[in-house]
């Protein structure tokens, strides 16, 4: 049976060139963050003169952006977030992604006109935690990467906001993204957009003096596999959520090119079919 729905391919855009590239090769909406107060520091980013233009080019092809607001802040930088807030507010953004609540707060009051969407770094899991942060003002959430299809499926069904679904890319050894490995070895906080991804290594595992780690499979002990459901995209869409989002503002340009496409080419043959 066709899909008689329109369905969201959101794409990363780390930097203009994977811009161009995502909307190239099909994506629908494209996430990307400023310098400052994403959760993915290391990722080329965009100025704010450069946001302007990504956000011209992108609605030029009649693609949305959204733009990545999603650390849990400190004090120190709550006049810097007031500033920038109401700077991007006079761009034409789609969306801004955030997490923290006092974020939220400040967005709700200070650029009012753009919609919210909840990170996937504010773990929902359940349909009552969407409609508690839908009172807030919440136009879109992201759910948390460890959701079965039921789970998915029963939240859409409980809720009226837009609901997006990560279907490619990284996926965090800790729950949803918050881990303090990184800080404990290399004093860079994956909550604050600088994982430097010691999960990533290979270790060894010894117990008073032993090394055990044959009763391992492998030596990538706590990295988790790869998201990809290419196979299944007619069972996600199926649950009724509104956006697929491919995580990787971080990857290579070839990287958004092949999943970009590819995802663009399951998402076609599932709606027509």
């Amino acid at each position: 049976m066709a899909i008689n729905k329109k369905i969201e391919l959101l794409a990363p855009a780390g930097n203009f060139e994977k811009l161009e590239i995502a909307i190239h090769y099909g994506a629908d909406a494209v996430y990307l963050a400023g310098k400052a107060f994403s959760l993915r520091n290391f990722a080329e980013n965009f100025t704010l003169k450069e946001l302007g233009q990504a956000v011209s080019f992108a609605h030029a092809g009649g693609v949305k952006v959204y733009l990545a607001c999603n650390i849990y802040s400190r004090n120190f930088e709550q006049e810097a977030i007031q500033d920038y807030l109401e700077t991007v507010g006079r761009l034409e953004i789609d969306g801004i992604i955030v997490s923290d609540p006092g974020i939220i707060a400040m967005a709700r009051n200070t650029i009012a006109h753009i919609p919210l969407h909840l990170s996937t770094q504010a773990n929902i899991t359940n349909y009552n935690s969407v409609l508690f942060w839908e009172h807030y003002g919440i136009k879109r959430v992201v759910l948390a990467r460890e959701l079965s299809l039921d789970e998915i499926k029963a939240i859409v069904s409980h809720c009226s906001v837009e609901v997006e679904a990560f279907i490619h890319g990284a996926m965090c050894i800790s729950y949803s993204g918050r881990c303090l490995f990184s800080s404990f070895l290399t004093d860079r906080s994956a909550n604050r957009g600088a994982c430097a991804q010691p999960c990533r290594r290979r270790y060894k595992i010894v117990v008073d003096g032993r090394d055990v780690s044959n009763l391992m499979h492998g030596e990538y002990l706590i990295s988790c596999a790869e998201l990809c459901t290419l196979g299944g995209i007619r069972e996600i869409i199926d649950t009724g959520v509104q956006s697929l989002k491919i995580e990787g503002r971080m990857k290579k340009p070839e990287y958004v090119t092949a999943s970009s496409r590819a995802y663009r080419t399951a998402v076609e043959k599932v709606c027509a079919s």
